[in-house]
């Protein structure tokens, strides 16, 4: 039953091929036109090629004479190659402070900038601490200062907004 299962999701080949009739297209992509599986089975045996059916659903359903350890060859490079070209966003975070002075404010907007050119998007966190809480207006304005030094290669993805005692922007990479 097993066995059964995993040919649903391939391709079907050679004796497998149960239809009466198919309509068959050869190696080069010609179309041959309908005939009997057991005679396009003889045709693909003369080539020394497979038999696969590539479109099951199709009336007649349709089959191709082909190099079978080739094509599933081929169909694992090309998937290999598509996943190496995906590029994974990440979500950095730099964590800020209310009482935060210019200089490693700098130093964390560098840090912000080197994720943004990378690809990633960075969180920007404030936690608010004990009588910070009344005065979040401070430190709104200083995850807007630190967005000021990255405006023009980072866009605002999330809004500013409080999420419990944490004050949070997201930015992402700007199009260039």
């Amino acid at each position: 039953m097993a066995g059964k299962n995993q040919n649903q999701n391939q391709n079907q080949l050679n004796g497998e091929i149960r239809d009466r009739e198919v309509r068959l297209i050869s190696e080069t992509g010609e179309m041959l036109g309908v005939m009997s599986s057991r005679e396009a089975l003889r045709l693909a045996d003369e080539a020394g090629l497979d038999l696969v059916k590539i479109s099951p659903t199709a009336v007649p359903p349709v089959c191709k004479i082909m190099d079978y350890g080739k094509y599933k060859f081929e169909q694992a490079k090309k998937e290999k190659e598509n996943k190496k070209n995906q590029k994974i966003v990440e979500l950095k975070e730099v964590q800020l402070s209310m009482t935060i002075d210019v200089g490693d404010l700098n130093v964390k907007a560098r840090q912000a900038q080197k994720f943004l050119e990378q690809g990633n998007k960075v969180k920007v966190t404030i936690r608010l601490r004990g009588r910070q809480m009344a005065h979040a207006n401070l430190g709104k304005d200083v995850i807007m200062n630190f967005y000021e030094g990255l405006k023009e290669i980072a866009v605002i993805e999330k809004p500013l907004n409080m999420e419990g005692r944490n004050l949070i922007l997201i930015l992402a990479p700007a199009k260039k």
